[in-house]
Parts: structure tokens; sequence; C-alpha cells
């Protein structure tokens, strides 16, 4: 069984077409999604008119959640342009994705964690950065869950953490690869997993796709959000952000 695995994808549909791309030359039995689909100042609602017709088994991130539940005019500046870019369609859908799912064999797919969507499963918020979370807070945040392999998304940042008889991947993000003091790849690339099980044992392998990013960029600041300019060109921070 091989899965392909994306997450935060946040609008960037040029990076999405890009992993896509290099996901069919792996031939997966599923493509799984793990939230915060649309959210960014590049191409909601075309992102989500993708998705749609793709179908993916997905799951809701906190800024698709902020999308379903908040009215716009409490919403912040880059969620509140996202709304307004979305079709009824497409927050009828975003609005209908479940916070976690459940796949064969024990796969277990959220966004943050199984009960939360903006917790890090992985790792530990310090503020202005993040540092891994050790086997005991993990498996506080696993709950009750019994799933043997558990994907997540939120940090933006590629992980595996193997723990006594569970393991949880996080793929990185599709579309975004920095924000100031937190995500921080290094590179512009767009990111995703593939998951491989074989003779009941899981393998993983993170993949870095290169995409028009430029356009993205340009795109961001077409649409009023320069501050993303830096980040999406570099996958560094711009502190001045």
């Amino acid at each position: 069984m091989r899965l392909a695995v994306v997450s935060d994808i946040h609008g960037n549909l040029r990076a999405l077409e890009a992993v896509h791309a290099r996901i069919k030359d792996s031939s997966p039995d599923i493509i799984v999604n793990l939230g915060d689909c649309l959210s960014g100042p590049l191409w909601p609602e075309e992102t989500a008119q993708y998705l749609i017709a793709e179908n993916w088994a997905t799951v809701r991130g906190n800024h698709d959640r902020a999308l379903a539940q908040t009215s716009e005019c409490d919403l912040d500046p880059v969620n509140g342009f996202t709304h307004r870019c979305l079709s009824e369609a497409s927050l009828a859908w975003v609005s209908a994705l479940p916070l976690s799912l459940s796949l064969p064999p024990e796969i277990l797919l959220c966004h943050g964690s199984p009960a939360d969507d903006e917790v890090f499963l992985l790792d530990e918020d310090g503020g202005d950065h993040f540092f891994p979370s050790n086997e005991a807070q993990i498996a506080r945040k696993l709950g009750t869950t019994g799933a043997r392999l558990i994907l997540c998304g939120h940090t933006h940042t590629p992980r595996v953490a193997l723990m006594s008889d569970q393991t949880i991947l996080n793929p990185g993000s599709v579309g975004v690869q920095a924000f100031p003091g937190l995500t921080v790849t290094g590179s512009p690339h767009a990111r995703f997993a593939i998951a491989t099980l074989e003779k009941s044992e899981w393998t993983f392998g993170h993949h870095v796709v290169a995409y028009d990013w430029s356009e993205a960029a340009q795109r961001a600041e077409a649409t009023g959000f320069a501050s993303w300019r830096h980040g999406l060109l570099t996958g560094y921070a711009d502190k001045r952000a």
C-alpha cells in the first residue's frame, strides 16, 4: 500500500499542481490531504475547485475551520481575503471537512492533533520558535488514539516520529515554507511525503518539488500581501513582516 500525503496548501495552486504531477509518478493507492487548504493571498478559489474535483480524503485545518465558522468581518486580513474569493460551493466544501478521519489499516488523519486542529502534535510552541516534543508529550496529545500511523500537518515542518507502537508523519507544507519566527524550511520548494506499507512495516520518503514560486510571490504582491513575497521566494521568514 502506498499513500501520498499533502498538507498546508494555503491556496498555492502552482505548488499544488507541481506536487500532484510528481505524486502521479509514484502511482499511489490513495492521496490524503491534512488541511489548511485555502487560506492565503494566492489562488484560494482555484485551489478549492481543484481539490473538489480530485476528491482526496481530506481533513480540516485550523484555517479551514476559521473560514467555515467565522464571519468575514472577524477574520484576519489573509483569511478575510480568502473568504471573499470563495464561491458558495467552495465554502460549503470546506465547511464539511472533518476534524479527523480514519482509514484502513489503522491510519488516522488530522491537522494538528486528533482532538484539536491548533495543537502541534510533534512540537512545542516556544513563542517565537518550535522545539521537538518528547515522547511523553506526544503521547499526551495523542490521547486514546489507537491508530498505528498518524498523519498530521500544521507546523509545515517535515518530520517522522517513532513511538513505541505508533508512528507519526508530518509531510511538510505544499504551499508555504516560512512564517516569521516559526516555520523555516530554508528553500521555496513545495513539500509532500510518500508512506509505503510492505510486510506490515511502514517506510517514508519526504519529497521537495520545484514550481514557479516567482509567480506565487508576484501573485501575493498583486493581491496586496507583499509581506508573503520573501518567504515564498526563499523559504526563509522575513523578520520585517
